[in-house]
């Protein structure tokens, strides 16, 4: 039965150049590129199988990995590509009606939920905007429930991607689901320049990678300490 038989884990990308998240494959056989139908926090959405399955060993770390929910139709996808030309027009409009109204903000991206039921709009600002006549236009030209959502500089730096110093995409735009508190003592632990543009991200803040490897330099420090002691 499937319950005793090695499970198989993929990564699924709902956006172009977006994060990548893991799934069960369950049942199903999966091919990079196929569309598959998955459960999150929104609800069912549509994602493309990006990598081919692996195994799943006891190396790899323990999280809550949701399965496969089903495979796309052709009326999934095609359902998907008017959300996406609507979130593209959606996009076009209300950067026009900010420019018009002159509001300090500056749009990052729509995204329709699967259902339609909302659209939502990021965007960053340095004040306090007000944009209810904003929404009542978006309402009125959408018909669907309209949420204005105001993002920091890293929810700006996931959402746009990009490369870091090591050469790589950057891991908040790739596989990290929080943001973990950052210190510059996790710089100094692992003898690192302090240098602001060598520990900083393209988003401006300390890099979150200056914490994967913290614990283990302190373990080693604490470590050649006992035998200096002795």
């Amino acid at each position: 039965m499937y319950r005793n038989s090695p499970r198989k884990i993929v990564h699924v990308r709902f956006r172009r150049d977006g994060r990548i998240y893991e799934f069960y494959t369950g049942n199903f056989v999966l091919n990079e590129g196929d569309k598959v139908i998955v459960e999150t926090m929104k609800g069912l959405e549509l994602g493309t199988v990006y990598s081919k399955p692996r195994i799943q060993d006891a190396s790899m770390p323990s999280r809550p990995i949701k399965k496969i929910f089903r495979l796309a139709t052709p009326e999934d996808i095609e359902q998907k590509e008017q959300n996406e030309s609507t979130e593209a027009e959606a996009m076009q409009f209300c950067k026009e009606r900010i420019d018009s109204d002159r509001l300090p903000m500056n749009l990052i991206a729509a995204e329709l939920t699967s259902d339609r039921n909302k659209l939502i709009f990021f965007y960053t600002s340095k004040t306090r905007v007000d944009f209810r006549e904003l929404v009542k236009d978006l309402v009125q030209r959408f018909n669907t429930h309209v949420e204005m959502r105001q993002i920091g500089t890293r929810d700006l730096a996931r959402m746009q991607g990009g490369v870091g110093h090591c050469g790589r995409q950057l891991c908040c735009s790739l596989f990290l689901s929080n943001f973990e508190p950052i210190s510059i003592r996790m710089a100094k632990e692992q003898d690192l320049s302090l240098n602001p543009g060598k520990i900083s991200g393209v988003c401006g803040r300390l890099m979150c990678c200056l914490a994967y490897e913290c614990d283990n330099y302190l373990r080693m420090k604490k470590a050649r300490g006992d035998n200096e002691d002795e």
